[in-house]
C-alpha cells in the first residue's frame, strides 16, 4: 500500500509539474519572448498585466513541485521568472515556491515517513559531506552548507531537513534563507537574458555577466563554508579550501593520465602517520591525494611555494608545512608536530626535489633519527611511470600511465629494532626506482628528446660542455657527432637509458672535481624574512671547499660541507638559503650550467659521506 502511494504520489506531482510547465511556457513566457523579440515594451507589459496571479502562481507552483519531485532542476523556473518578471517579484515568488515545497516536504515526511528514489541517490552524496550532527545549530549550519553546495537539489536537502529533530519553524526559516543565493544569481541571469533578447545589451556582455553572476555566487558560498561553517578548520587538511584546492587540481588533471592506485597496505598503518613517497613529478602530491579521496594529510613543500601572493594564502589556509630546502628548519619540525598532534598524517617527499634522471636523488636531509623521535608508523609509498610523463627538463606533458602504490608500512613498534643510519637506508632502498623500465609506458610522441640538452649538459661520450642537443627523437653532440635515438620506450637505439648517459657526466665530473671551480655572473631574486622580495645581480663561484656570492648590497661564503644539495630547475636557476633567505640565481649566460651545479653539489656531498 505504501509503495502505491508513494507512486501515486510521484506521478500526480510529475503530471502536475509538466502541465505547469506547459502553461507557463505557452501562456506566458513563449508569448512574452516574442513581446521582447519584437522590441514591444508595451505589449510584454500587458501580457503580465492580464495573466495577474496566475503567472505569479505558475512560478510559485513549479517551484514548489520541482522540489518534491527532486530531479527536476530548479534553476529553469528561476531563471525563466527572471526573464518575466522584475527582480524583487521574480525573488519572491520563487522563494515562496520553495518554502511552499519545503512544507509539503516536511508533512510528507514527518506524517507518511514518505522518501523518492531521486531523494535516496542524492542522500549517499549527503551523507558522506555531514561531519555535523547533535545539535539544532549543527542542523542548520549543515542544512545551509548543503544549499550552498552545487548538484544538490533543494528537494533532497529538503526531504534530509525534515528527516532530523528540527522543528518546523527553523526548518523552514533555514530553506527560506538558504536558497536565496542561487535564487538571486538565477533571476539575475534571467533579467540578463531578458536585456539580451530586448537587444539592451550584446552577447559578450551576456556571457560576462552570467560568468560574474556565478563567481559572486562560489564567493559567498566559499565564505559561508571557510568564516562560518568550517571555520575551526581553517589551516588544516579539513578546510573548505583544501577540498578545493583538490577538486580543482582533480579536474585540470582528469584524463591526463590513466592513474593506478594499490593501497591496500594503507590499512594496516595507525593514523596519524608519516607518509614517504619518491618525487619523480611535480604533480605527485595530487598522485598521493588520489591514494584515498578520504585521506586528509597535510603536505611537506619547499617554501618557495608558500612565498607567492596567492600560493601563500592558499597553503597557509590548507596547512601546507613550509620547508626550508636542505637547511635545519626548526620551524619545519614545529608543524609537523602541531598536526600530528591534532590527528593529521604528514606527507614527505625524503628527497626533496624531483628526480633529474629518472632514478631516485640521494636523500640529502637524512630524518631517519627524527621519525624515531616522534614514534609514528611510516607508510611508503612508491610512484612509477610520472617522471617521463613530466620530467623537469622537458616542457610538454605527455600522457602516461602512473602506478602510485603503498609498498610497505614500517609500525611505530618496530622503529626502535633499527639504527638511525638503518633506517635512513630503509628509506632510500624502499623508495628507490629507475624509468622507464619501473614504469612500463609507451611514448609515441615525436619530440621525446626536446630539452634533454638541459639536464646532459655534457656530451657522455666525448664530454665536452655545452655541446648537446635535443631535437625530436633525436639526442646528440655538435662536438664528436653521436647521434641517439628514442624508441617508444624512451630507451636509446643503442640501449641505454637516460640514467646511463647522466651517471657518464657524473663520473667525469667526478674525476674533474678537485680542479672545477664554477663561475658565473647572476641575476639573483631574493625572499627575504621580512617577506619582501629583492632583486641583485651578482657573481656567484663554488668549488669543493665553498661557494661564494658578491654583488654590491652584500656577499657572503658558505663553506661546500654545509651545502647538503643544491636545488635547481632545467635552464633557469640554482637556489640556496643564506642567513634563512631564499636566494634564486640566474645564470646571465647559459642557464643550462644551472644543472652542472646542482650536480657538483650532489658530488662534493656524495664525496664527504664516503669518508664518514
Amino acid at each position: 500500500m505504501k509503495k502505491r502511494v508513494e507512486k501515486a504520489i510521484v506521478i500526480i506531482s510529475v503530471i502536475a509539474v509538466i502541465a505547469l510547465f506547459a502553461f507557463f511556457l505557452k501562456s506566458i513566457l513563449v508569448p512574452f519572448v516574442k513581446f521582447e523579440i519584437n522590441n514591444d515594451v508595451e505589449g510584454a507589459r500587458e501580457l503580465l498585466r492580464s495573466k495577474g496571479v496566475l503567472g505569479f502562481l505558475a512560478v510559485s507552483l513549479v517551484e514548489a513541485l520541482q522540489m518534491v519531485v527532486v530531479f527536476i532542476p530548479a534553476e529553469f523556473i528561476q531563471i525563466s521568472s527572471g526573464l518575466s518578471y522584475p527582480f524583487p517579484i521574480a525573488l519572491l515568488l520563487c522563494d515562496l515556491g520553495v518554502c511552499l515545497g519545503a512544507t509539503i516536504i516536511f508533512i510528507l515526511v514527518r506524517t507518511f515517513k514518505y522518501s523518492t528514489p531521486a531523494y535516496e541517490k542524492n542522500k549517499v552524496k549527503i551523507d558522506k559531506l555531514s561531519t555535523r550532527k547533535g545539535s539544532d545549530k549543527s542542523v542548520i549550519l549543515f542544512l545551509y552548507f548543503l544549499f550552498f553546495m552545487p548538484l544538490i537539489p533543494f528537494g533532497a536537502i529538503c526531504y534530509y531537513g525534515s528527516g532530523t529533530k528540527l522543528k518546523y519553524g527553523k526548518y523552514i526559516l533555514t530553506v527560506a534563507t538558504g536558497v536565496i543565493p542561487s535564487i538571486i544569481t538565477s533571476n539575475l541571469m534571467g533579467a540578463a537574458g531578458k536585456a539580451f533578447i530586448k537587444n539592451s545589451i550584446p552577447i559578450p556582455l551576456l556571457i560576462l555577466i552570467i560568468v560574474l553572476l556565478a563567481a559572486l555566487l562560489f564567493f559567498i558560498i566559499y565564505l559561508f563554508l571557510d568564516k562560518i561553517y568550517f571555520k575551526e578548520n581553517e589551516g588544516t587538511p579539513d578546510s573548505v579550501l583544501y577540498t578545493a584546492f583538490c577538486s580543482v587540481v582533480r579536474f585540470l588533471r582528469r584524463g591526463r593520465q590513466k592513474l593506478n592506485v594499490n593501497a591496500d597496505l594503507l590499512s594496516e598503518a595507525e593514523a596519524p602517520y608519516f607518509m614517504l613517497a619518491n618525487h619523480e613529478s611535480f604533480y605527485d602530491f595530487y598522485y598521493m591525494m588520489e591514494l584515498d579521496r578520504d585521506l586528509r594529510a597535510t603536505l611537506v613543500a619547499n617554501e618557495y611555494y608558500t612565498k607567492k601572493p596567492v600560493l601563500r594564502t592558499i597553503a597557509k589556509k590548507i596547512g601546507v608545512i613550509p620547508k626550508k630546502l636542505f637547511t635545519r628548519d626548526i620551524h619545519t619540525i614545529g608543524g609537523i608536530m602541531s598536526m600530528t598532534k591534532k590527528g593529521y598524517p604528514v606527507l614527505v617527499f625524503p628527497e626533496g626535489r624531483m628526480s633529474p634522471d629518472g632514478r631516485i636523488n640521494p636523500i640529502a636531509e637524512k630524518s631517519g633519527g627524527f621519525y624515531k623521535k616522534l614514534g609514528m608508523d611510516l607508510v611508503f609509498v612508491k610512484i612509477t611511470g610520472a617522471y617521463l610523463s613530466k620530467p623537469k627538463w622537458r616542457k610538454r606533458f605527455y600522457r602516461s600511465e602512473i602506478n602510485v602504490s603503498v609498498v610497505k608500512v614500517v609500525k611505530k613498534d618496530e622503529l626502535p629494532n633499527y639504527t638511525d643510519e638503518e633506517l635512513n637506508e630503509l628509506i632510500y632502498d624502499t623508495l628507490s626506482y629507475d624509468e622507464p623500465y619501473d614504469g612500463g609506458n609507451v611514448y609515441k610522441q615525436k619530440g621525446k628528446a626536446e630539452g634533454l640538452q638541459n639536464i646532459l649538459y655534457r656530451c657522455p661520450d666525448c664530454g665536452e660542455l655545452y655541446t648537446t642537443y635535443g631535437r625530436k627523437c633525436e639526442f646528440g653532440c655538435t662536438a664528436c657527432g653521436k647521434v641517439r635515438t628514442f624508441n617508444d620506450r624512451y630507451v636509446f637505439d643503442d640501449g641505454s637509458k637516460i640514467s646511463d648517459l647522466y651517471s657518464r657526466i657524473a663520473a667525469i665530473e667526478r674525476e674533474q672535481a678537485d680542479s672545477t671551480v664554477l663561475n658565473t655572473a647572476v641575476k639573483v631574486k631574493i625572499f627575504g624574512k621580512d617577506g619582501k622580495t629583492r632583486r641583485q645581480t651578482g657573481v656567484c663561484t663554488f668549488d669543493r671547499n665553498e661557494f661564494r656570492y658578491e654583488s654590491e648590497q652584500e656577499s657572503f661564503s658558505i663553506k661546500t660541507e654545509n651545502i647538503p644539495a643544491l636545488a635547481f630547475s632545467c635552464n633557469e636557476e640554482f637556489e640556496l638559503y643564506h642567513n634563512e633567505e631564499l636566494h634564486y640565481f640566474y645564470p646571465v649566460e647559459n642557464r643550462r650550467q644551472a644543472a652542472r651545479w646542482g650536480l657538483l653539489a650532489d658530488i662534493y656531498a656524495e664525496a664527504r659521506n664516503e669518508k664518514r
